[in-house]
C-alpha cells in the first residue's frame, strides 16, 4: 500500500477544497438563458457576445439557438428560457393580443430589458432575374423564413402591401443558411431576412454567388409605416455586401425581453452587465451590429413594459425619472 507524504496529503486536501468551492459556486450561480435565432443570423452571435460578457461567478448566461422572435416569446412563457430577443412588432403583438396573436391569450407577463438595434428587412433576389419590385415576386420560388420567426411575420405584411399573397408565390419556410444554400444551387429565386446588417450568411453569399436587394420605398413603404407603427425607414448602404448596390428599406427594433416572473435583482444585474464597460468593448469589437447597441437608445420603441429590475438600473443611470 502506497503511503502519502504530508505534503501530498495537504495538496490533495487543497484540491478537494477548491473543487468543493467551485461546485458550490456553480450551484449558487443563477442561470440566464437568452433565446436568439438561427446560427446563421445576427441574433445568435450578438446573444453569444452578451452572454459571455455578462457572465460572472454568480451569473451563468448562455445564448440558445432558436427559431427566432415568436419562438422566444413562447419559450419565455413556457419556461424553456429566462429571456430572449424579439422583434418589437412581435413583442408588442404578444403583449396586447393583437396582430399574429389575435384571438390568443395576451402574453401579459412579457417585460423588456432593452431595445438593442434596428433589424433591417433584406429581400434577396437573383442577379439579372428581372425582379425589380415585390410585385415581381409573383410566381417565383421564395423563402419567407421559418415558422416562429419575425421575418415570416414581416414578409407576409410586405407581400400584402404590394398585392401579393402566399398563393401567388411558391413559398418555402427555411432557416437563413438553408435559404442561402438553395439560392446558391438555383432552386430558390429570392428570400426574406429581417436582420441586423452585415449578416454573416449574406456576407458569404455576396462573395460567392452574389445577389441583388429589392428596395422598399415610395408609396407602399409609406403605407406600411402608417399601418404598422413599428416599421421605420432604413437603408442598407452601398458596400455593406460586396458588389451589392445599396437600397432604401424598412426596419424594426430588436429587443431583449423576459418575464415579469423573473427575480428583480437578477434582471437588475443582467441589465447592469449589458451596459458595463466590459460588454461595451466586446460589442464594439465582436460584431458589425454591436456598435449600434447603445444605452442612449435602450428605451426606444419599447412595446412592452420594462421589467422592474431593468427599470431600477435605468433610473440609477439617469435614463428614467
Amino acid at each position: 500500500m502506497m503511503k502519502l507524504t504530508r505534503r501530498e496529503a495537504l495538496l490533495g486536501a487543497s484540491a478537494l477544497a477548491a473543487l468543493s468551492a467551485s461546485r458550490a459556486a456553480m450551484a449558487q450561480a443563477k442561470f440566464f438563458r437568452i433565446g436568439t435565432g438561427g446560427t446563421g443570423g445576427t441574433y445568435y452571435p450578438i446573444g453569444g457576445l452578451i452572454a459571455n460578457a455578462i457572465s460572472t461567478d454568480a451569473l451563468n448566461a448562455s445564448a440558445v439557438a432558436t427559431n427566432g422572435s415568436v419562438a422566444n416569446v413562447n419559450g419565455i412563457v413556457g419556461g424553456a428560457m429566462e429571456s430572449g430577443f424579439s422583434q418589437a412588432d412581435v413583442a408588442s403583438w404578444a403583449y396586447t393580443g393583437t396582430g399574429i396573436y389575435e384571438g390568443k391569450p395576451k402574453v401579459e407577463e412579457l417585460r423588456a430589458i432593452a431595445n438593442l438595434y434596428p433589424e433591417t428587412v433584406h429581400i434577396v433576389v437573383k442577379k439579372g432575374a428581372g425582379i425589380k419590385t415585390i410585385a415581381d415576386l409573383k410566381g417565383k420560388r421564395i423563402s419567407l423564413d421559418e415558422p416562429g420567426s419575425g421575418t415570416l411575420v414581416n414578409a407576409k405584411a410586405l407581400l400584402g402591401a404590394y398585392g401579393v399573397t402566399e398563393k401567388d408565390i411558391k413559398p418555402e419556410y427555411l432557416k437563413q443558411q438553408q435559404a442561402s444554400d438553395k439560392f446558391k444551387d438555383g432552386t430558390l429565386d429570392a428570400f426574406f431576412q429581417t436582420t441586423g446588417f452585415p449578416q454573416g450568411t449574406l456576407t458569404e453569399l455576396a462573395s460567392t454567388n452574389g445577389f441583388e436587394l429589392l428596395a422598399i420605398d415610395g408609396a407602399e413603404a409609406a403605407k406600411l409605416r402608417e399601418q404598422f407603427k413599428f416599421f421605420a425607414a432604413d437603408e442598407i448602404p452601398e458596400g455593406t455586401y460586396k458588389g451589392v448596390a445599396g437600397v432604401k428599406t424598412l426596419s424594426v427594433g430588436a429587443q431583449w425581453v423576459t418575464s415579469s416572473k423573473m427575480d428583480a435583482e437578477l434582471v437588475y444585474q443582467v441589465t447592469k452587465g449589458l451596459w458595463s464597460d466590459t460588454t461595451r468593448t466586446v460589442l464594439d469589437n465582436g460584431h458589425g451590429k454591436g456598435k449600434a447597441i447603445q444605452k442612449a437608445t435602450a428605451l426606444s420603441g419599447l412595446g412592452v413594459p420594462l421589467h422592474p429590475g431593468a427599470e431600477r438600473f435605468y433610473k440609477e443611470a439617469g435614463l428614467l425619472k
